[in-house]
Formats: structure tokens, sequence, C-alpha cells
């Protein structure tokens, strides 16, 4: 597991550092003292997991995990706090935090805390890789409709609404956002092809 802690306190991240120096497969790879370098880093260096102090100078530690799961939606985090407040605990968990230790913490109680976070973090990824696969199943099969729509000049509902779905794909091919441009004409759906034009005519820039 590749960690990342961030600690505005020199003590709690070298002792921190050092319990996780104890732990089988576990490597710590950046080390932050307040949360904008902890976004920074992770972008950077690419953790499993974050452990995060929720005090912290320039950004706390929950809008540093918001801000890190924008870029990796599957990193695991721990927080870490000298309190145990329960509307800052309530937060972390809305956000999707998967652990909560209170400073000072023991070896063990960051040991389980990181296994249980490994394990929900398998869990996490496995789904992502099922939503991914999915993903492009589902974009494959709107690309062979779309095929055939476009041979055979459709311009129903069916069709029109294969070529949105494909529209809402920010990379998708200029010719099918042309081809749905088409069946706008024809429908004349004018406010929508208004918005549909003004996207053609970024991507062509």
């Amino acid at each position: 597991m590749r960690t990342l802690i961030a600690d505005d306190v020199q003590e709690t991240r070298r002792n921190t550092r050092l319990m996780l120096a104890t732990m089988d497969d576990v490597e710590v790879v950046a080390i932050a003292s307040n949360g904008v370098q902890a976004v920074q880093l992770a972008k950077e260096h690419r953790p499993d997991i974050v452990l995060l102090d929720i005090n912290m100078p320039e950004m706390d530690g929950l809008t540093a995990y918001k801000e890190i799961l924008k870029a990796r939606p599957d990193t695991g985090c721990i927080i870490i706090s000298a309190e145990k407040d329960p509307a800052t605990l309530r937060a972390a968990m809305s956000l999707g935090v998967q652990e909560y230790l209170i400073k000072p913490f023991t070896v063990d109680e960051l040991e389980a805390a990181i296994q249980r976070v490994r394990e929900r973090l398998t869990q996490v990824r496995l789904q992502l890789r099922q939503t991914a696969q999915l993903q492009r199943q589902r974009e494959a099969y709107l690309l062979r409709l779309a095929a055939e729509y476009a041979k055979s000049r459709r311009t129903d509902d069916p069709a029109m609404e294969v070529f949105e779905q494909l529209a809402e794909n920010p990379y998708c091919e200029i010719r099918w956002l042309q081809h749905l441009a088409m069946i706008y004409v024809v429908r004349q759906k004018w406010e929508r092809l208004k918005i549909l034009a003004e996207k053609i005519e970024k991507r062509s820039k």
C-alpha cells in the first residue's frame, strides 16, 4: 500500500512514518505539512491511502481529500485528529473517509486501520473496473446502433436518443455530432441545434 502522510506537526509526521515503516507491504511515498501540499503530492505520487490531519494550514484534511478524490476516486483515507468531534466525524463519513484515528494512536491501531482500508479499496476498485467495463460495452453498443442509423438516415426518436447519448461523451466523434445536428434540422429542434452547434464549434477550434 503506497501511503501519503499529511500533518502540520513535524513530530506526528515523523512518528507516523516510523510506525508505517514497521509494516509489511506498506510504503510511504510522500509527506506533506499542509492540505495544499497533500493534494499536489497525491497527484504526483498516486498513493493508495492518504493519512490526513483534520486541522492543517492553507487547506484542511477533509477539503484536501475531496480534491484528491477528483483526480483518483479509488484513493483510501484515514483521518487523524487530536479530538473526536461528532460533527467532523459525520462530515468525514459523508465524504467517504474510511477510518478516523484519535491522536496519539498506537502502531496496532494504525495497522488495523490500514488493513481495513486495504480491504475496502479492493472492493471499490473491483466495482470501478466493473463499472468501466459496462460503460465500454454500452459505448460499443451505441456506436453499432449509430452506424446503422446513420447508414439508413433514420431521424426518429430512437435514433435521436442514441446520438444524444453519444454526444454526452466529451470525446464523441465529430461525425456523430454532425449527424445529430442533421436530425435536429429535420425535426426542427432549434434550441437543441443551437447548443449542439456551439459544442461542435468548440471542438473544431
